[in-house]
């Protein structure tokens, strides 16, 4: 993959991802309670949501900081993964099916460039490693 297309999607998927969590910083008592919401007529108890509710965004922040920044990014795209398989589950086991193409996306995202690694030429991880 091309260097510069390579930065470009690590760019896109790291503004989404430190965009979703800046946002939700600010108000996270009410994206929590938000989101205990979504999930009280789903399978899943509140004791499982609401520490998820609060490291969600917390999350997506950093990973997006890291991805935007091309800082450890091989960690930053096996974290996104995961924290979109886990937001992945959440969205089947409540039927919200408008949000699944989206999620489906980003996992897309991740594992293009997790694939295409040996092209981030242009981030930090290169300017540290010395190569």
């Amino acid at each position: 993959m091309d260097t510069t297309v390579y930065l470009l999607l690590r760019l896109a998927i790291g503004a989404s991802m430190f965009g979703h969590g800046l946002v939700r910083l600010p108000k996270l008592h009410g994206f929590s309670a938000w989101m205990l919401n979504s999930f009280e007529k789903s399978m899943l108890p509140a004791a499982l949501v609401r520490p998820f509710s609060y490291a969600l965004p917390v999350a997506e922040f950093v990973i997006g900081l890291l991805l935007l920044a091309g800082l450890f990014t091989r960690q930053a795209l096996i974290a996104g993964a995961l924290v979109m398989v886990m937001l992945i589950i959440g969205t089947t086991l409540t039927e919200n099916w408008d949000a699944l193409p989206s999620q489906l996306i980003h996992v897309a995202f991740f594992a293009l460039l997790l694939q295409y690694a040996s092209s981030n030429r242009i981030s930090l991880d290169r300017l540290f490693s010395g190569r």
